[in-house]
């Protein structure tokens, strides 16, 4: 046996597989199309807030094209692409065919995934959320410690001008024994940061308040990512409890002591009311009037350091801003693509195998061509081609009269068919 008949009966044997495939090609794409339409319809009901009859028409209406656009873009591509002979036009039915399927994509596959995995993309925008706002009440409620711990530092300035107004008492400072204008210098400083004291210790238990109330809003949004029922129903609820949680944030943030307290050290040094020397000769008056004047030295000091301790805390990087922001299956799956990555395959395959199918088609038309050309037009003929030629030539000849070759013909028998072809 020849190679050119050897290359011929694999065509035929090719041939014969593809005849019997295409039997149900069609059958099978048309299910792939309307099993993408049906996820495509899922997807766009979950775009449509209506939910009225017109909603559910035009979510038919659109998967119906899809449906039938997938079908017949690729029922072109399986008789078309493998046809072709030349490399010209194999390039430009194959860049045809990616931008088609970049278009069923587009139309199609998001929308597929967003039906696939659409609630689990929203339970994880809730769920990322959640942690969100937890770092943000946590830096919050941390920042807000650091400005009560500055209540520890005037606490010290306050104890600090309450012993040196009994040392003034005494007589340790100035000199003159008694309260005259030195003690009352210094009980005026000390009242002052006395009353500062009693403001940041009131508000250990608001803070304390705020934060508890914030860890329990933050247990009912983790519960509610999970809980059963439509994730749309527990968006309302999560939004609700959110709001509430951004109130509970802002009134921590409120709560910090840190800018008081700077205001205060700045006023400790500059709102000085001197009183009136009252030492019974010009030699304590000069003894007053010179401690009063180291007073004010430490007391700038004093003023200094507490306000640096306040700058401190006012210098601390806030918690970022966290506003919830309802989001809809199609979004989030988008938003969220890198976890839901088998539902993105499973949705761009059920639209894209058939790709696969054309490619197969178009290797096995190749074969069949590689084991067609070579033969000859004689051995390439089957023999139910050769006994219809010849019937076709009796029935010329019949219509014309006998004679010529083709009388040979009928008076002999048709011609003995080629060992290859019979074969």
């Amino acid at each position: 046996m020849t190679r050119d008949t050897k290359g011929l009966r694999h065509a035929r044997e090719v041939e014969g597989h593809l005849d019997w495939l295409g039997s149900f090609t069609s059958a099978a794409l048309g299910v792939l199309a309307v099993a993408s339409g049906i996820y495509t319809y899922l997807g766009v009901r979950g775009l449509l807030d209506d939910g009225g009859a017109l909603s559910l028409f035009a979510a038919m209406a659109y998967s119906a094209a899809v449906s039938t656009g997938i079908f017949v873009f690729w029922s072109y591509m399986l008789r078309l692409l493998p046809a072709m002979r030349t490399a010209a036009t194999r390039l430009w039915l194959v860049a045809a065919m990616a931008l088609g399927s970049a278009a069923i994509v587009a139309m199609s596959s998001w929308l597929n995934a967003a039906a696939l995995a659409g609630s689990a993309a929203v339970e994880q925008h809730l769920a990322r959320t959640v942690q969100d706002y937890q770092a943000a009440l946590e830096r919050t409620h941390e920042v807000t410690l650091q400005a009560q711990a500055l209540g520890l530092d005037v606490g010290r300035t306050r104890q600090g001008f309450e012993d040196l107004s009994e040392q003034e008492a005494d007589g340790d400072l100035s000199g003159l024994a008694g309260r005259g204008a030195v003690f009352r210098v210094l009980v005026q400083k000390s009242d002052e940061l006395a009353v500062l004291d009693a403001q940041i210790a009131a508000q250990d238990p608001l803070v304390e308040a705020a934060f508890i109330e914030g860890n329990a809003i933050l247990s009912r949004m983790r519960a509610l990512t999970v809980a059963p029922g439509a994730v749309e129903d527990r968006s309302v609820e999560f939004s609700e409890e959110a709001v509430r949680l951004a109130g509970v944030i802002t009134t921590l943030r409120q709560l910090s002591v840190a800018p008081l307290v700077d205001r205060a050290a700045r006023d400790l040094a500059q709102s000085v009311v001197l009183p009136r020397l009252d030492a019974g000769d010009a030699g304590g008056q000069a003894a007053q009037a010179a401690t009063i004047t180291s007073l004010l030295e430490v007391l700038g000091r004093r003023a200094e350091t507490l306000q640096a301790a306040a700058a401190e805390v006012l210098a601390l990087e806030p918690a970022p801003e966290v506003v919830y922001t309802p989001i809809s299956t199609a979004d989030a799956v988008i938003l969220y693509a890198r976890n839901f990555a088998p539902s993105w395959a499973g949705a761009i395959a059920i639209d894209l195998l058939p790709a696969v199918l054309v490619l197969i088609v178009a290797v096995a038309q190749a074969a069949i061509r590689a084991g067609r050309e070579p033969a000859s037009a004689e051995d390439a003929m089957t023999v139910a081609e050769l006994r219809a030629a010849v019937l076709a030539l009796r029935e010329v000849e019949a219509a014309e009269g006998l004679g010529g070759p083709a009388a040979r013909v009928l008076s002999d028998g048709p011609a003995p068919v080629p060992r290859e072809a019979a074969e």
